[in-house]
């Protein structure tokens, strides 16, 4: 698949030949419902559990006598309606760390450049360097790139620095190195926007 390279001016810096076996893979919904669930599982947090009655160490003898103390029969110190007694229906620790076959994550990433080449919702560009990082620059410039509602921005080895400077303050941009590139992000932005550098290290990742 060849495309054609931008700069921010929204001229043509040249061509592209993006490699088939990374944005031309036929999507599946199933695989990229697979991956968009594990990650989405993958960011909760179990609670902190508490010590129930099993977990916390008191005495288990009794407090008295079974009659003429003038109190409850208690049998337990744990019982939660003492102070240092276990809690009662407490938090407990929950597993949210699903497993996903590397192989199955891998090709969904490439499902997901896919999904958005065939859509036509990819912008190559030359570079991201924006004139001292103002946010004003960057804005015309969006209007003539068409970025859409929204847009996730890839670039190399890191975000050029003048644009995270001038894109901090667009919440509808969002960008991120090319390591960091995942199936939610890219199917969630309308537009994918990847430099030469960042398409040069995602097609490195699937062949190195």
């Amino acid at each position: 698949m060849k495309l054609t390279v931008q700069t921010l001016d929204a001229q043509a810096s040249g061509d592209i030949e993006l490699a088939d076996d990374v944005f031309g893979v036929e999507p599946r919904a199933d695989i990229l419902h697979r991956v968009v669930t594990w990650q989405l599982e993958k960011r909760r947090a179990t609670a902190r559990g508490a010590r129930e009655r099993a977990d916390v160490a008191r005495t288990g003898k009794k407090f008295g006598r079974q009659k003429g103390g003038g109190t409850a029969r208690h049998g337990d110190r744990r019982a939660p309606v003492f102070v240092g007694g276990g809690k009662a229906h407490g938090p407990r620790v929950r597993d949210f760390n699903p497993s996903l076959n590397k192989k199955v994550r891998a090709l969904g990433l490439r499902m997901a450049l896919s999904a958005k080449a065939a859509e036509g919702k990819i912008i190559i560009m030359d570079s991201l360097a924006v004139a001292d990082g103002k946010t004003k620059v960057l804005l015309s410039a969006i209007g003539k790139l068409g970025f859409g509602k929204t847009a996730l921005v890839i670039d190399g080895d890191a975000v050029d620095t003048s644009f995270a400077l001038a894109s901090s303050n667009l919440h509808t941009i969002n960008s991120m190195p090319a390591v960091g590139a995942n199936v939610y992000d890219i199917l969630k932005h309308e537009t994918l926007v990847i430099t030469r550098a960042g398409v040069e290290k995602l097609e490195a990742r699937f062949n190195g």
